[in-house]
């Protein structure tokens, strides 16, 4: 089942405090992730900022809410307790906890209202709220906006790439190997490309730094989907070479029988399509740079211990 978003975990958390004992947020998590039967995949999934895991998050905003709503407390850093009021929302036997509902308390109302006067870079006074309630988590909301910023750009990308040359869409798949950690130095790779003298193989480069083994490539800046005869063409020089692996790049896409082809020889041929060439562009920053950068930060917990 997908991960179950920070409101649909209140009810459970607070059911699982429902005995007044302390509870440890981290073994409150263990437990929900079991009550939820979540796939180690579900919850190992990490939020784009690589910093916390997703679901692990969500409890974490669920447990604050509640907090701030006066139905838990912590009695000490990474524990909570349920309180009467907790209690009492509980005998009501509601059949979800949302945010709706805690906002029937003065204490989340207060929490909703407070202001904070900011100015911006221009000088600007701005009188904001600081807690703005939604149906996600922030974090949730940064990761679900970063993905669309992402989208866009890697459409914008890829039409910018299939206006370019063939000789420049050589360059551009070179500069995006030597970003993934591909072929040596940017010279080297250079004089490889275009130099096999093989009809179905583009270009030879490094897989290491050290040039222990290489890969084999075919870079076709096409709008046609490329099918089956194209990778058999590739497997067909691979094996002239004696090469076990190559990768197939182009700007367009590949059809199913080129896929099923790919995946049943021997021989290891990644294909990358378009979208796919352009998303490994915007994670490698090759074409594109960064006009924007945000800080999400958390309370250093060992500044405090260390007090």
């Amino acid at each position: 089942m997908p991960i179950p978003d920070y409101q649909t975990l209140m009810r459970p958390l607070l059911q699982l405090a429902a005995d007044g004992q302390e509870h440890k947020l981290r073994d409150a998590m263990l437990t929900l992730a079991e009550q939820f039967q979540l796939s180690e995949a579900e919850r190992t999934a990490i939020l784009p900022s690589g910093t916390q895991s997703v679901f692990g998050n969500r409890v974490g905003w669920a447990r604050s809410y509640l907090k701030q709503a006066g139905a838990l407390y912590s009695p000490r850093r990474g524990c909570f307790v349920i309180t009467p009021r907790g209690l009492q929302l509980l005998k009501a036997n509601p059949h979800s906890i949302r945010i709706a509902t805690l906002a029937a308390f003065p204490e989340f109302q207060d929490f909703k209202n407070r202001r904070h006067v900011t100015k911006t870079e221009s000088g600007q006074t701005l009188d904001m709220d600081s807690d703005i309630i939604f149906d996600d988590t922030p974090e949730d909301i940064l990761a679900s906006a970063h993905r669309l910023l992402c989208r866009n750009l890697e459409q914008e990308v890829l039409e910018t790439v299939k206006e370019a040359s063939p000789t420049f869409f050589e360059k551009l798949v070179v500069d995006l190997l030597i970003k993934m950690g591909y072929g040596g130095n940017r010279q080297d790779a250079g004089r490889a490309i275009g130099k096999s003298g093989d009809g179905g193989i583009d270009g030879i480069i490094n897989e290491d730094r050290l040039g222990v083994d290489v890969l084999y490539m075919q870079a076709k800046r096409w709008e046609a989907t490329v099918g089956r005869p194209e990778i058999q063409k590739f497997a067909g020089a691979l094996q002239g070479q004696r090469a076990k692996k190559g990768i197939f790049m182009t700007t367009s896409n590949f059809s199913r029988e080129a896929k099923e082809y790919a995946r049943s020889i021997e021989t290891r041929i990644i294909l990358i399509d378009g979208e796919k060439l352009a998303a490994l562009m915007v994670e490698y920053n090759v074409g594109v740079s960064v006009v924007e950068h945000y800080e999400v930060k958390k309370v250093d917990t060992d500044y405090f211990e260390g007090g």
